[in-house]
């Protein structure tokens, strides 16, 4: 029987790897595997067990509630935005969010701010400001075509927000070549 299951934890391409595989090496037949999700052609409850064994030795939790899902989806949603550069939304955060997920904005908001503590917003702009630190860390773009890529207004708007999500100034953050950066999976 074909069983759909939805995986918190999941921010990148090498988390679909890494269970790909897992998943594989146990001769389990995977039919589908995307950012938060898998479909897997299930035998027996002792697949099922041996599947929940992988996902939480390699640091992802099932996800079992409506809630739980939605707001997974929401974080994929944001991921994929900021893995997509330049950043290029035809339509404000809102309505991109519920065009993706087939949900009312009113709803997707609720559901996620209650989960997590923290508005829709205020974790994209968390996101945005780690892949600022990662742009930083890579030296191949200045200020000014990170704060571009990242649809900042200007500099000065990505400076502030950095400044405000960081305590230190993009420059600062440049000359210390420390790796302060967060990951995906942990912010909140």
């Amino acid at each position: 029987m074909i069983k759909e299951f939805y995986i918190k934890n999941m921010v990148c391409d090498r988390c679909i790897k890494v269970l790909k595989n897992e998943i594989e090496a146990q001769e389990m037949k995977l039919i589908e595997i995307e950012l938060g999700r898998c479909k897997i052609d299930i035998h027996d409850d002792a697949e099922i067990d041996t599947l929940k064994i992988i996902i939480a030795t390699n640091g992802f939790e099932l996800i079992d509630t409506a809630e739980d899902k939605l707001t997974e989806q929401v974080k994929i949603q944001l991921i994929k935005i900021i893995g997509d550069l330049p950043i290029d939304l035809k339509e404000n955060l809102s309505d991109h969010l519920a065009q993706k997920l087939h949900q009312d904005y009113s709803k997707i908001s609720r559901v996620f701010s209650n989960h997590e503590g923290i508005t829709i917003e205020k974790y994209y702009i968390k996101l945005k400001i780690e892949k600022v630190k990662e742009l930083i860390q890579a030296q191949e773009k200045n200020f000014t075509e990170i704060s571009q890529l990242l649809n900042y207004s200007n500099i000065n708007h990505l400076s502030r927000q950095f400044k405000t999500e960081t305590g230190l100034s993009l420059t600062d953050y440049k000359t210390q070549h420390k790796n302060f950066r967060n990951p995906l999976d942990q912010i909140v």
